[in-house]
């Protein structure tokens, strides 16, 4: 038989795990978000070794599991003298990876922007770092807002996978009370309905942003 009254007495508990939660993802997705950047404008860069890093970055990140880079940055470096909190090494292991993939997202609005803007700049005697900043990326971020909207919902689910390296957060607190409760079901549906309510939160501050900048765009 279901109690979800169990649950009542540990939500205080809970939402301090909530919070965590919401620090490891806001801190993963900025790094990811510039990270990204740097990783996107080396792989459009004409200067072949830089894009060539660029490859061999998003080729290993994103042709391996995440769990598994996760656990080379908090079981492997201790190995080589690098000891990290599990905190810093969730935030680390999951800014890198988002990195490679909102690298593509950026990479595909850089592209997206008519080469007719980049020559008109040209003729005005713009140089090129002064037309990506000041034409090429304002555009660009603004058409990849929709899709780094989503890769933000993404890393926030994915944030789950920090208990396995022992970080407080929500479904690490949640699987500690519904092992000690043996109430697995009220629990991981507790949990279920934080995410809920935080990637819900998530998509309407994301769908505002967006309404913002269609209103510019007018």
């Amino acid at each position: 038989m279901l109690d979800f009254s169990l649950v009542t007495k540990f939500i205080p508990f809970m939402l301090k795990a909530t919070i965590v939660t919401l620090e490891l993802s806001v801190v993963s997705i900025f790094i990811g978000l510039i990270l990204g950047l740097f990783i996107a404008l080396m792989k459009i860069s004409s200067i072949k070794v830089l894009s060539l890093i660029a490859d061999f970055y998003l080729w290993i990140i994103r042709g391996t599991p995440m769990l598994v880079q996760l656990f080379i940055v908090y079981f492997g470096l201790p190995q080589i003298g690098i000891e990290l909190s599990p905190f810093v090494s969730s935030v680390i292991a999951l800014g890198i990876n988002s990195a490679a993939y909102i690298a593509e997202i950026y990479r595909g609005g850089i592209q997206s922007i008519p080469k007719g803007q980049v020559e008109a700049a040209e003729s005005l005697g713009m140089k090129y770092p002064t037309i990506m900043k000041k034409i090429i990326l304002p555009q660009a971020i603004r058409v990849s807002v929709p899709s780094l909207g989503n890769q933000a919902i993404m890393m926030l689910k994915d944030s789950s996978l920090a208990s396995l390296v022992t970080v407080s957060e929500l479904m690490m607190v949640s699987q500690r009370f519904a092992s000690t409760n043996f109430a697995f079901i009220e629990f991981y549906v507790a949990a279920a309905g934080f995410y809920l309510i935080m990637t819900t939160l998530f998509t309407f501050i994301l769908n505002r942003v967006e309404v913002r900048l269609s209103i510019s765009d007018r």
